[in-house]
Formats: C-alpha cells, structure tokens, sequence
C-alpha cells in the first residue's frame, strides 16, 4: 500500500495553489478532485484577482491548471471523497473508487450552491432551473429569466445575463441588495433588470420546460405568477465537508482552522471555501492553499 506525503483534495484556487507549494517542495502527493476549478469556474468577471484587471472565471481557472499541469501532479479526477480519517497515525482517504493513505491531508473541497427545496425545483432541474449563469446563460439568449438570490453571486448571474437574456426579474427575499456595491450599481443602472426585493419564491412552474415562477412579494395579499423561461438559483453556498465527520466544524458547516489551517486533528489540514475563513474570494483561497501546504510540510518536517 502506497503512503503519500499528503493528499489534496480538491483542485479549485486553494487546492491547485496548495498542489503548486506541494510540488516545490518536492513532496510526493495526490490530488483527488470531482472537477478542475470548483466555483472559481463558475464565475463570470473577475475584476479583484492581482495582476489582471479584468478575466472570466474559466479563463482564470484555465490559467491555474495550466500551472497545475506544468509540474506533471498526480491527480485523480472524476473521484468523490466519502470518508477522510486518522488511525493509526496516518489519513486515509476514503472515495467511491479506492482507499488512498498519507500522512497528511488538506481538505481543500469548496462549497456547492445551494437550493430552494421548493416545489418544481427537482422536476425543472436543466429543464429550465440552473445553478449556473457562466455554464448555461448563452441558453436563454432574448428570454426572459429570474435569478434569485441577493447576494455577489446573484449580481454576477445578473451582470451575465444583461448581455444576453431580453428581461431579467432579480428576486431578493430581504429587503436591500446584499453583494460589492460595484455590482450592484451596475444591475440598477440596467434597464431590462426589475428588482423585488421582500419576495419569496414558492414553486417553479412549468410543463416540459420551465414557464414561470410563483411568488410572494411583502404587503401584497395575492401570490403572484412571473412568466420567465428560464431560472438561476443564486442563493449561497454549502461546504462540501459532509465526509470530514470527526473534524470540528462551525454551525454552518464550515470547517474550523487556525492561522497555520490545522484542523482540530494533527496532520489534517483545510483550506478556502470549505472553512471558516471570513472572506470567500478566490485570491483569499489561494492564499490558503499556500498556507496549509506550507504548515503540511512543516508538520513532515518535524514528524
């Protein structure tokens, strides 16, 4: 049984940037990921990365597995992550495939987008419903479409739609938009953009395909019906850390790291998304990785 320095898991900005430190430091290491990218993918403009003034998601995503792909890193892809434990002092790394052991471990899983768990929503799941502007919005070009959700990523569905979709209905269940104000300025400067705040979604309506939504705006008696052929769920995110079950986590299901990203277990490290780091940014991810390759070396180090 082969026994690896360490395993990554996960290859968006914190565990391609912690592949990257790992490689440097001549460590022998796995990387075992569902995708290439995570959410970093998934996003549309990308104004706030140091050293490029304005890229897309996928072409910043592109430029960090070319990165990854420079050091020849083995990487298993297309594998989910079931069970990640300590016994005798070594992890092992439990997916659907295999068991893979190391001595340490950084947990660098992201978070998933989250979902209404309103009637219709499974039924028009890619009939219409998507959690994805960047994958699907060229789709619903001179359509008219909701996204929900009040937040950056619910402004940046939006920013991507304004250039395709003909109407685009932004429902918000608080009362102000959340998000950087700089994109919010953009989405109220827009014309096709109609935003309700103090509205809740009730059902996503259709036959075959998607054709309008149910909804409650505050301080109006009757639900309404919005007739959209298209829907993106913008509505936050959950860390995928479900298969870390004996690693301390917050109540949102984040898990708990310190400055050096140790975890409440010796030799398991996180890193990005999936912790409880404050600020959910890509560069802030990278930065992460770095870190919890760093302190996994180190742990080597004096282990």
């Amino acid at each position: 049984m082969k026994i690896y320095d360490l395993i990554i898991i996960g290859a968006g900005p914190s565990g391609i940037t912690a592949s990257v430190y790992a490689a440097r430091k001549k460590m022998d290491f796995l990387v075992i990921t569902k995708d290439i990218g995570g959410q970093a993918a998934l996003s549309g403009e990308v104004e706030n990365y140091t050293g490029y003034q304005f890229i897309s998601g996928p072409e910043l995503v592109a430029k960090f597995e070319e990165h990854l792909r420079k050091f020849g890193i083995s990487i298993k892809e297309n594998e989910e992550v079931l069970e990640v434990k300590k016994e005798n002092n070594l992890v092992l790394v439990k997916t659907k495939k295999d068991i893979y052991t190391a001595k340490t471990t950084i947990i660098a899983s992201g978070k998933r987008s989250k979902e209404l768990g309103i009637p219709g929503e499974k039924e028009f799941k890619n009939r219409g419903l998507t959690y994805c502007a960047t994958c699907d919005a060229p789709l619903f070009s001179e359509k008219t479409v909701a996204v929900i959700g009040g937040g950056n990523s619910a402004l940046d569905a939006v920013l991507q739609l304004m250039k395709i979709a003909k109407e685009i209905y932004l429902i918000n269940i608080t009362s102000v938009l959340g998000g950087d104000q700089i994109m919010r300025e953009k989405v109220e400067r827009s014309k096709i953009v109609k935003i309700l705040n103090n509205t809740q979604v009730l059902e996503i309506m259709g036959d075959k395909f998607v054709t309008g939504i149910k909804v409650r705006i505050e301080n109006k008696e009757e639900e309404e019906v919005l007739a959209v052929q298209g829907v993106f769920v913008e509505i936050g995110l959950i860390p995928n850390s479900e298969f870390a079950k004996d690693i301390e986590k917050n109540q949102l299901g984040e898990i708990k790291v310190n400055c050096k990203n140790e975890t409440n277990i010796p030799g398991i490290f996180a890193a990005g998304d999936v912790t409880d780091v404050l600020e959910k940014q890509i560069i802030v991810a990278c930065g992460e990785g770095a870190k919890a390759a760093l302190s996994a070396f180190r742990f080597l180090s004096r282990h």
